[in-house]
This record gives structure tokens, C-alpha cells and sequence, in this order.
């Protein structure tokens, strides 16, 4: 939790400054829902959590600033409640997941974040180097792998989901908990690259036929609304089960999830499965919704 406040600190004094001192009128509200919608949570989400927070100081006949906050907390958590989902290991092996992402959303950075927490819930992990565009990009994960004692499938050039097949291949042969495949950058406006992340997937499930399991798609949470324009199209190409949403650590815009929640811009209520708040191993936190909206609401 203290990463995690620490991390979202922009975004919550932003919005949580607001009751320092103030008389519970309708000044406070209008200034908490353009605090809302300035932390990109949308104009849709922020209209109907100001509307629910009356609804209790009704209810609730609250008149003191830190009561108000207190429940402003409340109906941010139920309002994020639907994109809390445990990340499930252990069912299925191995499981196979399926990273994507646009260019420099921190893909390759959070796989090897991920790789350190499931390695430390005492899960196998082998890591498949698919972004074979960029030598840099397959020598960053084998600089991950090697950090986290993780074995890495890597070729050098050649097809992304020749890599990926062989992954899962040798996930199945060594008896692995989870595959973990990332992928080279792209646009979701990039079709020739987007059909070939759509191939990637085909190949895997090729591999292993109830797989992927996963399908990942890492966002960088400084693009505020725009995210939920590259988690629809990411979705409508690959059938998204899950984000992990980084950089909510040097963000004012962390609000954007609240967006999400409410299917803002024709987008589906993705679930969220980890946060990144911090360039450190562990700043990479799973999503639950209560800690993030008090982070959020500071």
C-alpha cells in the first residue's frame, strides 16, 4: 500500500487537497469532479461518482471533510471493483501469456518485473524473447532472465511466432508453471503489425491448443484516455483478459482506470491484474481496488 500511495501521490493530491479545510457545499463538488476528469477519469465516470458521494453524505448525513473523503474512497473502490480480477497460476500448466503492447509503454520492463513476482510465489517461469525486431529488446529480457534465474527462448531476427512455438514447446517439455511471450511494439493502427500479433497468437495456441490463456496488453498510464483507444482496438484484435497499466508513479492522469470501469469510449471493462508505480522490482503491485482508490484519494 505505502508503494502504491507513494506512487499514485500526483494524482491524489490532486483530488484529495480538495477537502483540506473545506465546507462540504456545491463548490467542493464541482471541484472535485473537475479534479476527476482533469486525472483523466472521464466525464462519464466523473459525473456518476459525484453523483453516488451526494447520494451517501445524503444518506449518511456526513458534514465533516475527512467523512466526505472517506466516502468519496468508498465509491471510487466499488466503482473499480469489476476490474479486480487475482491473476490465477496453477490451473492450467503452463500458462501461457501473451504480452502486448504499443512502443515504449515499459513491455519488456514489466514482463521482467512480473517474471521476479512470480518467481518469488515460487512459480517456474520460462520467458520467450518474441520482440525480434529489436537485438536490444531481446538482450533487455535476457538481462531480465538473468536477474530472476529465468530461462529465455531467444533467437536472433527470424519470426516472432517461430519463437513463441518453441516457447510453449519447451514450457510443455520442462514442466513449467508460466510461458510468459512478449512481442515487438506496435501501434493498433499499424494493420500488417497487428495481423501478425493476431498470427502470433494462432502459432501459440498451435503450440498448446488451450493456450494462450493470457492476453496481456501493457499500457503506459501517462496516456491518460487515450489508453482506452489502444485497449478497444488491442481487445477487438486479440481478446484482451487483462492489462498491466505502468507509470502511474510520474502521472497526474491515474484516474484514467475510473474511465475503464465505466466503458468510456466504447471500451470494454478490461481487467486489471498489476500497476506500476516505481522503477523498483516490486513496483509492480497487483490491482485491488480499495488500496488503489485510497492511493488515488490522498
Amino acid at each position: 500500500m505505502g508503494r502504491l500511495k507513494k506512487g499514485l501521490s500526483r494524482t491524489g493530491r490532486q483530488i484529495g487537497g480538495l477537502f483540506a479545510g473545506q465546507t462540504i457545499d456545491e463548490s467542493l463538488y464541482e471541484d472535485l469532479e473537475s479534479a476527476l476528469i482533469m486525472a483523466d477519469a472521464g466525464v462519464q465516470a466523473s459525473e456518476s461518482l459525484i453523483q453516488a458521494l451526494r447520494k451517501r453524505i445524503r444518506q449518511e448525513a456526513l458534514s465533516e471533510p475527512q467523512d466526505v473523503r472517506q466516502a468519496l474512497v468508498e465509491v471510487l473502490a466499488a466503482h473499480l471493483k469489476p476490474l479486480e480480477k487475482p491473476f490465477d497460476v496453477g490451473a492450467v500448466k503452463p500458462l501461457v501469456v501473451m504480452i502486448a503492447g504499443v512502443n515504449g509503454a515499459g513491455k519488456t520492463t514489466s514482463i521482467g518485473k512480473l517474471a521476479y513476482a512470480l518467481r518469488t510465489q515460487g512459480a517456474s517461469v520460462l520467458l520467450a524473447a518474441g520482440d525480434t525486431f529489436r537485438a536490444a529488446a531481446r538482450e533487455q529480457l535476457i538481462e531480465w532472465g538473468t536477474r530472476n534465474d529465468v530461462a529465455v527462448i531467444a533467437q536472433d531476427g527470424g519470426d516472432p511466432a517461430a519463437v513463441a512455438f518453441d516457447a510453449v514447446a519447451a514450457g510443455r517439455a520442462r514442466a513449467m508453471d508460466v510461458v510468459m511471450v512478449d512481442t515487438a511494439g506496435r501501434l493498433p493502427t499499424q494493420l500488417n503489425l497487428m495481423a501478425e500479433l493476431k498470427k502470433v497468437k494462432r502459432v501459440i495456441t498451435k503450440a498448446q491448443a488451450d493456450a494462450p490463456q493470457e492476453v496481456l496488453l501493457v499500457v503506459d498510464g501517462n496516456t491518460g484516455q487515450n489508453a482506452l483507444t489502444q485497449i478497444k482496438a488491442f481487445d477487438e484484435a486479440l481478446g484482451l483478459t487483462g492489462l498491466i497499466v505502468t507509470k502511474l508513479d510520474g502521472t497526474a492522469k491515474g484516474g484514467v482506470l475510473a474511465a475503464l470501469a465505466s466503458g468510456a469510449q466504447g471500451c470494454r471493462p478490461v481487467p486489471v491484474y498489476w500497476v506500476g508505480v516505481g522503477e523498483q522490482l516490486e513496483d509492480l503491485q497487483p490491482f485491488v481496488a480499495s488500496e488503489f482508490a485510497q492511493a488515488l484519494i490522498q
